[in-house]
């Protein structure tokens, strides 16, 4: 019997859901500029808001991870999915900055159970050596959503007459793909419809050979490593680290990106979606491909070579990611910019699939959503601090300079903190 893939439609369907996630996250940036000049916000006043979203996706990172570990991962998805469109369309309604904070720090709420669920569903439904693969297919959904969301966002404010309606728009167009693709992310292998006896198969006898190599005994089995265990374990730190950051710079330029292009460069709202629709639709592949690459390595080194393989990939993408920040800060031409943040961003998103797999690679099975939850509550930390210090940079020296040398150092960083990082231990083994 030939074996089905029904293991991939429920990456697609994960990816889908997580394009509609960042076209929700960009969409505010691309409008700022507007909603800046139409209510008077400082530039502090602008990283504070593009700040508070972060704040709430990264504090419900460890207790989405947990929920995803007990429950259903596919389900809590979709309860948030539906959740963070509401919030959505409330954004569109209001003018106040403070109120502006409250409700996007709702919306990182909501959001924030997308990448544990996903971190998760792998371990659920890949076998190690096709993680890399399922992970980049969920992340490219970020590199999609910010490509597609900017020019769907500047068709929307032409349309509707301005970003109120933009907001609203994109909020509803949420809510009704959350629930298309959502329903499927609640099987498992056993339940699913659409897998076969000889796909159910594979991955069963996969994810047993890949537990019995990492167990010492069958106690050690049953054992129940708790999170102190990993809070002590330098490889979990360079876990966390390694991938705030990379944020720093995915959120960095997601939220100040397009401030920078319209102001530094001055690009109008359809320029700005031309732009990154170029910058982020070329990091699509920075996923895929540096997804494949690695499998293809693992598969052909082995286990052997698995430490020696994440590093070198990890050191390459730093130097890469951190060097094309260094060249961005001297560039005075638009197409110089472009080209630089499109590398970075290629680079950056071949890191965070591979820092996706290591929850999985590390963590206890029955403890992987709540590892991932605290990669990204850790994360997603950086994540809403950045756009604060950019603010407070850009408000007191009126230049991005300062700003992208620390892009450049936080792309060093990526690779730095791999090296710590020993990918055959779990915890507790």
């Amino acid at each position: 019997m030939n074996r089905t893939n029904a293991r991939w439609r429920i990456f697609f369907m994960l990816a889908v859901i997580c394009t509609i996630n960042y076209i929700d996250r960009a969409v505010i940036s691309v409008c700022m500029p507007q909603i800046q000049e139409e209510l008077h916000f400082a530039p502090e006043v602008v990283g504070a808001i593009l700040s508070a979203f972060f704040w709430g996706y990264a504090l419900m990172q460890i207790p989405c991870g947990w929920l995803c570990d007990r429950f259903k991962p596919g389900k809590i998805l979709l309860i948030g999915g539906l959740c963070w469109g509401v919030f959505q369309i409330v954004t569109g309604l209001i003018s106040s900055s403070k109120i502006f904070m409250f409700v996007r720090a709702l919306l990182g709420v909501s959001e924030a159970p997308i990448y544990p669920a996903g971190a998760k569903l792998q371990s659920i439904w890949l076998p190690v050596t096709e993680r890399s693969r399922g992970s980049a297919l969920v992340d490219v959904g970020s590199s999609l959503g910010n490509a597609f969301g900017a020019p769907l966002v500047a068709l929307f404010v032409l349309w509707l007459d301005g970003w109120r309606g933009a907001l609203v728009a994109i909020g509803i167009l949420t809510a009704v793909i959350v629930v298309l693709c959502g329903r499927k992310l609640m099987t498992t292998p056993d339940t699913n419809k659409n897998v076969n006896q000889a796909e159910r198969e594979y991955i069963k006898n996969a994810l047993e050979e890949e537990w019995k190599a990492n167990q010492q005994d069958s106690r050690l089995a049953k054992a129940n490593v708790g999170l102190k265990a990993y809070f002590a374990n330098k490889s979990f730190w360079g876990m966390c680290f390694g991938f705030t950051c990379g944020n720093c710079i995915a959120y960095g330029l997601m939220t100040w990106g397009p401030m920078y292009l319209a102001t530094v460069h001055h690009l109008d709202i359809k320029g700005l979606g031309g732009a990154l629709f170029i910058i982020y639709g070329v990091s699509v592949l920075g996923g895929l491909l540096g997804g494949t690459i690695t499998d293809t390595l693992k598969r052909k080194f082995g286990k052997e070579k698995y430490n020696t393989i994440m590093h070198a990939n990890l050191m390459v993408i730093g130097v890469a990611t951190g060097g094309a920040m260094l060249l961005l800060s001297q560039s005075d031409s638009i197409y110089m910019a472009i080209a630089c943040i499109t590398v970075a961003l290629f680079f950056q998103k071949w890191s965070g699939c591979l820092y996706w797999t290591v929850p999985a690679a590390l963590a206890q099975r029955e403890n992987i959503g709540t590892v991932g939850g605290c990669m990204n509550c850790v994360g997603n930390i950086g994540g809403a601090i950045i756009p604060l210090v950019i603010g407070g940079i850009v408000g007191a020296t009126g230049s991005y300079f300062l700003a992208l040398l620390l892009f450049a150092c936080f792309g060093i960083g990526i690779g730095l903190c791999s090296l710590v990082i020993n990918f055959t231990k779990k915890v507790g083994a």
